[in-house]
């Protein structure tokens, strides 16, 4: 991980193009050949701490009750379970790089790389809510628009409060977080799901 918050830093500070595996390897105190021995490009350098912060999303969902709604499971959540002083130090770099791979395309491939590896966490979370097994059709269509509708709005998001120095609120990000998902399945996911009778 230190090893991609050191790359963060340089490409927010200096850019993508003007940083080097070089320059990320004495940043970290390593040698360039081990930056290209764990990594395939200074780019994907990032991966490690844009994942932790998807991953830390999809392990509260993970606890989401079929009882509740997203909106209300995250408003109770989120206020619930602080992240720590690094996580946030990590959340903020995540967002000032998500603020850039729209105009560096390599940044971006290792973006959606990380948004892949989401999708294939996202999948057993719909299942349950569905009911149905995780390689259903249904689910993997649903895992993947869902992964897009989150990934905009990470996006939306990073841009606006990074280059458009806007304010979100906990309030702001679930309700855009759950209109997106609605709006990207047809699939009941945000919704409570009924109990079954009992026989």
């Amino acid at each position: 991980m230190a090893v991609s918050r050191h790359a963060s830093a340089l490409f927010w500070a200096h850019g993508v193009a003007a940083t080097s595996g070089d320059d990320i390897a004495a940043a970290a105190g390593i040698s360039t050949r081990t930056v290209w021995r764990y990594f395939r490009s200074k780019e994907s350098c990032v991966e490690p701490l844009l994942a932790a912060s998807a991953y830390r999303f999809m392990t509260a969902l993970r606890r989401w009750p079929l009882s509740s709604s997203f909106e209300d499971f995250l408003t109770a959540e989120l206020p619930d379970s602080p992240p720590t002083s690094q996580d946030l130090l990590d959340d903020i770099a995540s967002m000032r790089i998500i603020s850039l791979v729209r105009d560096e395309p390599a940044l971006r491939a290792s973006w959606l790389m990380v948004c892949g590896q989401a999708e294939q966490a996202f999948a057993p979370i719909i299942a349950r809510r569905l009911d149905l097994p995780a390689d259903d059709f249904r689910v993997c269509l649903s895992a993947a628009t869902v992964t897009a509708a989150v990934r905009v709005v990470n996006e939306e998001i990073s841009i606006g409060a990074v280059a458009g120095a806007r304010t979100y609120t906990i309030d702001d990000v679930i309700t855009q977080l759950g209109r997106a998902i609605r709006i990207s399945s047809n699939e009941p996911i945000c919704d409570p799901r009924a109990r079954r009778p009992l026989l």
